[in-house]
């Protein structure tokens, strides 16, 4: 299971999930218990990794409106960031 830290949304997370009729809840629920999306096998494998060594992990989760939303966890785990791929 992953620490989240301080959980942030950025503006147009936000307007997405609303657009979406959707809750953050749902996405940092499957961060948490380490279910990265839409990632290829590699960045799968790059994630699984990353929670052993601590570094930062990224997931990415398509909305019901087909709109993509990253989830950023940094490295020390203090902070974790839901944000669009074009906010990156």
């Amino acid at each position: 299971m992953v620490s989240l830290g301080t959980i942030s949304l950025t503006e147009g997370a936000v307007c997405a999930l609303a657009k979406a009729v959707q809750t953050v809840e749902q996405l940092l629920a499957r961060h948490l218990f380490c279910d990265w999306g839409e990632l290829d096998e590699e960045d799968w494998k790059r994630n699984d990794f990353a929670l052993q060594n601590d570094l930062s992990l990224l997931s990415s989760y398509r909305l019901r409106d087909n709109t993509m939303v990253w989830i950023l966890t940094e490295s020390d785990r203090t902070r974790t960031t839901v944000l669009l791929p074009s906010e990156y």
